[in-house]
């Protein structure tokens, strides 16, 4: 059991750090606190191949694997959630589909330029009445000819109204319930695509988050993704991968403010001393770190697992249950050591606070991540 990570890997890691100290966590609090979309990133993280780290090359990724995609979100949140967030969105949730169910066709048309970095992707699978319970989805397909008709709305996608290209779910047969839902594909700028409100948020606020809606539109009868009906499988397979990148996300998050508090901990003079020095503090320290290191454990180990062609939907939905409830917990005790200084925009802690807590509820609520490991465990106790 080998838990030393290659050179190769040690390598990526490093590159993806330094870039996001150097070329993101610069911008991280004026773009919180302006809303503004990190484009200028984006492009710099699309020329480094961040944007589709996990594809293979002839698809336009920069062929590495689902550890290394684990580590450049994590790195990335590490300095900034916003531009952490978007990148697990545009790579799990815009391209993988592509990758995963689409036609030779389809990957020439969506992937490559999702891979690359040439274009955003997004996902629709949320919707008013569909959250946790996504086979309840309302959005209809009908086909008319050589086309599909689409009517319906989607809920709280990221990068939504941004996006080049969209991934989204509708039933096509009311009949079956989950079993009759399909994926589609449609690109921005298609009449009767149309984006609602850009929502308000508590954290991530540099991240788009929108409202879509489907009018009458109309699309090619070949923008299906996979077969009919297969869409509710589909989604499944997306968001156990996923999982394993929001679970980084937390990490990232987690770390930063832990490397913060660290910092703030030996600098600070109370009572003559270093706070460090206090074992209030440093009881704090230790059991912030040891979380941290335990969920990276978790998400690494998902992502070798998935790496290997083995099954990791258990292991993904404990590693982003766990990584979501501790970097909500170290980013607390981060604002605790650091007081009234964590409460305060300057040193950031209370910035990532916010943008942690959106991981206990994306891809899966922490309740829904217990439920999905209870069958798990039930069904192996057979």
């Amino acid at each position: 059991m080998d838990f030393t990570l290659s050179p190769e890997h040690q390598l990526f890691r490093d590159t993806v750090r330094e870039f996001a100290d150097k070329e993101i966590a610069p911008k991280a609090v004026e773009i919180d606190q302006t809303h503004e979309f990190p484009w200028d990133s984006l492009k710099k993280m699309a020329a480094l191949g961040l944007m589709g780290v996990p594809f293979p090359e002839e698809y336009g990724g920069a062929g590495g694997d689902t550890l290394m995609y684990a580590m450049a979100v994590e790195e990335i949140s590490r300095v900034d959630g916003s531009t952490g967030i978007t990148l697990a969105a545009h790579t799990s949730l815009g391209a993988s589909p592509f990758y995963l169910f689409g036609t030779p066709e389809q990957k020439e048309k969506y992937l490559k330029p999702l891979a690359s970095g040439q274009k955003l992707g997004a996902f629709g699978l949320s919707e008013a009445t569909a959250g946790s319970d996504a086979g309840g989805t309302k959005t209809t397909a009908v086909l008319d000819g050589d086309e599909w008709v689409i009517n319906g709305s989607k809920n709280w996608i990221t990068s939504g109204s941004i996006a080049d290209t969209l991934v989204f779910t509708a039933v096509t047969d009311k009949t079956k319930g989950a079993h009759g839902i399909s994926s589609f594909i449609v690109e921005k700028g298609t009449p009767g695509f149309e984006y609602g409100k850009t929502e308000k948020k508590m954290g991530l606020r540099a991240s788009v988050t929108s409202q879509l809606f489907f009018d009458n539109m109309r699309i090619p009868k070949e923008n299906i993704l996979g077969q009919p009906a297969d869409g509710f499988k589909q989604f499944m397979q997306i968001l156990d991968g996923g999982r394993i990148s929001i679970g980084a996300m937390a990490l990232g998050l987690a770390q930063g403010a832990y490397d913060i508090a660290v910092k703030y901990a030996k600098e600070r003079q109370q009572f003559g001393r270093p706070i460090a020095d206090f074992q209030a503090i440093q009881f704090k320290l230790a059991d912030m770190a040891t979380q941290i290191e335990a969920a990276r454990l978790l998400i690494y180990r998902s992502a070798w697992l998935k790496d290997q062609h083995l099954p990791f939907g258990k292991e993904a939905a404990m590693a982003k249950l766990f990584a979501s409830e501790i970097g909500e917990f170290v980013c607390r005790e981060a604002i605790q050591i650091l007081g009234g200084y964590g409460y305060v925009e300057e040193y950031q802690v209370e910035r990532m606070y916010r943008d942690v807590r959106l991981t206990t509820i994306g891809e899966g609520t922490s309740e829904i991540q217990r439920i999905v490991i209870a069958r798990h465990l039930l069904r192996e106790a057979r």
